[in-house]
């Protein structure tokens, strides 16, 4: 092959060029301190940058942003758990005091004033939001748990119990007879009246009566008439899916009644009598009322029917300030707009499908963790409602001791009134039965209250393991993340000193090279002939 003068020319300015590319890229390299440009550069590690780049950016996303985020939500729970259960220690050290037989007048007016501020403040913390998110609500993280105010709102409510929820209450009759008309309670009779003729209340008229109850989630609910049901199991599902009841397996509330009615709906309660006080939100069950209830029993065998089950529906419009709202414990239904259309909240549940509604986080590939405590877990409507029964005991004791102060000043002025004497010696037994039931309440509080903390302290102790595989998760987090991002920048970012060094062989083969080249163009043919 004949090379020409021309050929070599060629050769050498295209070597010149490619050296001079290389050169650029070089410089482009040490500029950018990254190993590629664009994709073309080099495949293999344009797409290994994309793989990387994805997997650091969810990381990062995990780290820096999903788990702090959990971690503050737990941290708030945790906090408000933490309070709740400081709230139930002080509930459980008055239940104590109040089971003492040497209970002072004053210590029960200490009492009274300690239980009614736990009693407001045991819930309050159940309202505690995060980021403007309420922390119990489960997925209604929009709606508080208590009401902010008093609010007047329909709802009908179906409450799902079992027979485990009857238990019996002490009521002390403190009246003369079991007719209305002139009789009166002993608590009505006073310094004036106490010699009327109407007012023959006596020592033997007073006594004590245990009645088995079902009391309701709440109190002071609307008017219940005459005819209200109540069904229990054994239940069944129909093709549909819906549980159904058996015909007959209802009872009907016979009548409604309040609690300081005379006479009142305990002593009077039939056999076959179910009556609803509408002032405390008790249903009271005759002996064969609550004989057929406490027959309901659960199948173990079947776990989508609760044939145990005892269904009462009510209504509820006048709601005060602290309040549980229903919407996050009961199938109930409401209409805030008279002119909008009826809303349901967990209509599943009537058909025994309790979703529990968790909230998780992504807090790594393929891994989340549950960061909420739903309301059920601990605040229960029995802690509030054990509260007031405490605290209408303890006011009963102490309206009950003034009574007796003011009947005593009368004997001791004249020894020889018999009226005087007679309503003492009433009130000094009605005092002594309700001293005993008071004491039997707190005794009853503290098994209740210990088994409130209980409860609330295995929900600390959930809520400290999630944070303790939460704090797990982001050492790991920040270990992947730091790991990850050296991988990426090996994969993408140069190494200056190598690429100086490159650079300035390239730039000496480049000055090599227009030396040649020069020397070479110099001569041709032409100077040989």
């Amino acid at each position: 092959m004949r090379i020409t003068n021309k050929i070599m020319q060629n050769n050498s300015l295209s070597n010149i060029n490619t050296n001079k590319i290389l050169q650029d890229k070089l410089n482009t390299q040490m500029s950018t301190q990254k190993k590629i440009n664009r994709p073309s550069d080099d495949p293999v590690i344009a797409i290994r940058a994309l793989r990387l780049r994805s997997s650091l950016s969810e990381i990062t996303q995990y780290y820096e942003k999903n788990v702090p985020d959990a971690t503050s939500w737990l941290e708030v729970t945790d906090d408000s758990l933490a309070t709740v259960s400081k709230v139930l220690e002080e509930m459980y050290n008055d239940c104590e005091k109040g089971a003492s037989d040497t209970l002072q007048a004053s210590d029960r007016a200490k009492i009274l004033e300690s239980l009614k501020g736990l009693k407001n403040e045991i819930y309050s913390t159940g309202d505690v939001d995060y980021a403007g998110r309420n922390v119990f609500t489960g997925y209604r993280t929009g709606t508080k748990l208590t009401f902010q105010k008093d609010t007047h709102q329909t709802f009908t409510i179906t409450e799902q119990l079992r027979r485990e929820d009857i238990d019996s209450v002490t009521y002390v009759k403190s009246y003369s007879g079991t007719t209305a008309g002139n009789t009166k309670q002993l608590t009505d009779v006073n310094e004036v009246n106490y010699d009327d003729p109407a007012n023959v209340i006596k020592e033997n008229d007073i006594e004590t009566k245990d009645v088995y109850r079902i009391r309701l989630a709440y109190g002071d609910l609307d008017a219940m008439q005459a005819g209200m049901k109540i069904q229990y199991g054994p239940n069944a599902k129909d093709a549909d899916g819906n549980i159904t009841f058996p015909a007959g397996n209802e009872l009907t509330v016979t009548r409604s009644a309040n609690s300081y009615d005379t006479p009142d709906p305990y002593t009077t309660l039939g056999a076959d009598e179910v009556i609803y006080v509408q002032d405390t939100g008790e249903l009271l069950l005759g002996k064969n009322a609550y004989e057929k209830l406490a027959a309901c029993k659960d199948n173990p065998d079947t776990q989508d029917i609760n044939e145990g089950e005892i269904r009462i529906t009510y209504d509820k419009s006048d709601w005060k300030k602290g309040d549980l709202n229903p919407v996050h414990y009961f199938a109930c239904s409401s209409k805030p707009d008279p002119a909008g259309s009826t809303i349901h909240y967990n209509k599943d549940y009537l058909n025994n499908v309790h979703e529990k509604q968790e909230i998780e986080y992504d807090v790594g590939f393929n891994q989340t963790i549950r960061v909420n405590t739903t309301a059920d877990e601990v605040y229960t409507h029995n802690i509030g409602r054990d509260v007031d029964e405490m605290i209408d005991a303890v006011e009963d004791v102490i309206e009950m001791e003034g009574f007796v102060e003011k009947m005593e000043a009368l004997v001791k002025a004249d020894p020889a009134d018999r009226d005087a004497q007679e309503k003492l010696d009433a009130a000094n037994k009605t005092l002594t039965y309700l001293k005993d039931r008071m004491r039997s309440m707190f005794t009853k509080g503290m098994t209740k209250t210990q088994g409130y903390m209980n409860q609330t302290n295995q929900a600390v102790a959930d809520c400290g393991t999630r944070g303790a595989r939460l704090e797990l998760i982001e050492n790991r987090l920040q270990s992947q993340q730091t790991t990850f991002d050296t991988l990426a920048s090996d994969n993408e970012n140069a190494d200056l000193t190598k690429v100086v060094i490159e650079l300035s062989s390239a730039e000496l083969s480049y000055n090599a090279a227009l030396m040649a080249t020069g020397k070479v163009v110099q001569n041709s043919l032409l100077n040989f002939l």
